[in-house]
């Protein structure tokens, strides 16, 4: 797989004129300068060149700029899927979405670290970004034809995120701009991931047959108490 270098340093998303992307742009900035904590909204309102009541109406909190940030890469990852590699094997297809994720967020590095390091023991806030990411990947994994849905779905999508995170760190020290120690973290996990995958499919496999038996009776009860009346 083909690996191209990117600008570590300079971020070549800016849409001009827009303020949301105003915005999300300021507090990455910020990020990258100071310390997460000591970002205050007015900050990100003057950086970004809007009065405080504009910024009100656009975003709730940081945490909700933060969001449009990664809706912002998601559409990037979405809108640069490769056509050739359709016939891919799964594995193959996951791991070149996830490289093109990381490719995409190596501009915003420095503002990720101090925001990485910031929510690491945040309880509530990592559980606010792991909902972020499960949002994000199961767009993302859609787009690359992996089934999302059901309980396995689900699975694969937390577990996408799992892959992520552990690379996460990887990716935020790596010097290389083509990141292969970050390649090799994600192959790493993904290998990990599709063995414990194939466990929850074998048992999702021998449970099918209680789970129909819990269908059917949950109907009969549900068709003995519709005509209980009826009898009476």
């Amino acid at each position: 797989m083909a690996r191209k270098a990117g600008s570590p340093d300079s971020p070549d998303t800016k849409p001009a004129g827009d303020p949301r992307a105003r915005a999300v742009d300021a507090l990455m900035a910020l990020a990258a300068e100071m310390r997460w904590s000591e970002i205050r909204l007015d900050m990100i309102a003057e950086k970004a060149g809007l009065g405080l009541a504009d910024l009100r109406d656009l975003f709730p909190s940081k945490g909700a700029i933060l969001g449009a940030f990664i809706r912002r890469i998601d559409r990037i990852v979405l809108e640069g899927r490769p056509e050739d590699l359709a016939d891919a094997e799964a594995r193959d297809r996951v791991l070149d979405l996830m490289m093109r994720r990381f490719d995409a967020l190596l501009p915003y590095r420095a503002a990720l670290r101090e925001i990485s390091r910031a929510f690491r023991d945040d309880l509530l806030g990592l559980a606010a970004l792991n909902q972020q990411a499960l949002n994000s990947w199961r767009y993302l994994l859609t787009s690359v034809g992996i089934d999302t849905e059901g309980p396995l779905g689900m699975l694969r999508v937390q577990g996408a995120v799992l892959v992520a995170a552990r690379a996460f760190p990887v990716f935020l020290d790596e010097e290389d701009a083509t990141l292969p120690r970050t390649m090799a973290a994600l192959d790493r996990e993904l290998k990990r991931g599709e063995w414990m995958l194939r466990r929850a499919e074998g048992v999702n496999r021998l449970l099918a047959p209680f789970r129909g038996f819990c269908r059917a009776a949950r109907a009969s009860r549900e068709t003995r108490r519709d005509a209980a009346p009826d009898a009476a």
